[in-house]
């Protein structure tokens, strides 16, 4: 191997991993899903609570936007069952704020969804 081939594979960079939609919606929910987690702590102050509520609100906004889109390709069942996780999720997210409901129906919620979004050799 020439010295400029050396030199090029050490300063060449390396190549990203292909990241497919449902791995970006992944990290996402992961996130989000952390951050509900995180503010489950007593110690949490409420800003983070509801920092992390805002996080999970703007993410499954931008879920019902999509699947209302009469575009897009998912089965209109799923659709529709996004849909109403999307309401529910912004509901109880109003009731945690008020002081009446828990975030860990969101975080089970998240949970479910990043399960049906892993590979599936990943699901045991």
């Amino acid at each position: 191997m020439t010295a400029q081939l050396l030199a090029k594979a050490a300063y060449a960079g390396r190549a990203a991993p292909t990241r497919t939609e449902r791995s970006i919606e992944y990290d996402a929910f992961a996130r989000v899903t952390r951050l509900l987690k995180s503010a489950l702590s007593p110690e949490a102050p409420f800003s983070a609570l509801a920092q992390a509520l805002h996080d999970n609100r703007t993410l499954w906004i931008a879920l019902a936007s999509d699947v209302a889109d009469p575009a897009n390709l998912l089965l209109p069942a799923l659709r529709a069952r996004i849909f109403y996780l999307a309401e529910f999720t912004l509901a109880q997210s109003s009731k945690v704020l008020a002081g009446h409901g828990g975030v860990q129906a969101l975080v089970d919620v998240n949970i479910a969804v990043m399960r049906g979004l892993r590979p599936e050799e990943d699901r045991t």
